[in-house]
């Protein structure tokens, strides 16, 4: 047995296993961000748009300061 081989094939395994965990983290992000887009676009078409405004000072309080009305419309 080649031990080094061995470890090194499990650290490759690791980094690849990494990148993919990104990535799907990041397509998930995406996904989210887009889904959440069309959503506020339908809401303030029905309701004005303040109702984002009010969205998003609900959601700082209840999900997150990161939740903010500016990062919500990026």
């Amino acid at each position: 047995m080649n031990y080094y081989n061995e470890i090194k094939n499990k650290l490759i395994d690791n980094e690849i296993y990494e990148k993919v965990k990104d990535y799907s983290k990041e397509r998930n992000r995406a996904k989210t961000y887009f889904e959440i887009g069309k959503l506020l676009s339908k809401a303030e078409k029905k309701y004005g748009e303040s109702i984002i405004e009010k969205y998003s000072q609900k959601l700082v309080i209840e999900v997150g300061k990161k939740y903010n009305k500016r990062t919500l419309l990026e």
